[in-house]
């Protein structure tokens, strides 16, 4: 082997499996959280859920884009966090009756709430803290 093939690589360590495997454990949180009844405060149930949403986002992100930097992962994760919180303010006799499913309500949501939005933000800083302290420890392994 070729010192070019031996060397760490350069930049962030993260892995698609592993970014599958934390989007994957998080919805299974948000899916607990949400639909098995754990007596927990309705704000906590809610807000809580939707954080973890966003958690879930920057996961996919973070594996759709293993190479780029988390400031990175966090802006497009914001950005897709945004459109669907946006996206509850139109209203279509299809999209409607996609909300009121299961699956609807749980991916896209059913009301606008700019308390959302910062649910939203708490989750993805909270990844953004997470994806950094993990690579920061990888590296100095």
């Amino acid at each position: 082997m070729t010192p070019a093939t031996t060397a760490r690589p350069i930049g962030r360590i993260r892995t698609r499996g592993g970014c599958l495997a934390a989007s994957l454990a998080i919805i299974v949180a948000g899916l607990t959280l949400r639909l098995v009844p754990l007596g927990l405060p309705m704000g906590i149930v809610k807000y809580g859920g939707s954080a973890l949403w966003a958690a879930m986002v920057y996961g996919l992100v973070a594996m759709l884009l293993p190479h780029r930097r988390g400031r990175t992962i966090f802006l497009v994760a914001g950005v897709i966090a945004l459109q669907v919180e946006f996206s509850r303010l139109i209203h279509t006799p299809w999209l409607d009756a996609f909300r009121l499913t299961l699956p609807g309500a749980l991916l896209l949501g059913r009301i606008f709430s700019p308390w959302n939005l910062v649910a939203y933000a708490a989750g993805l800083a909270a990844s953004a803290l997470v994806d950094r302290w993990a690579d920061v420890r990888a590296k100095g392994r």
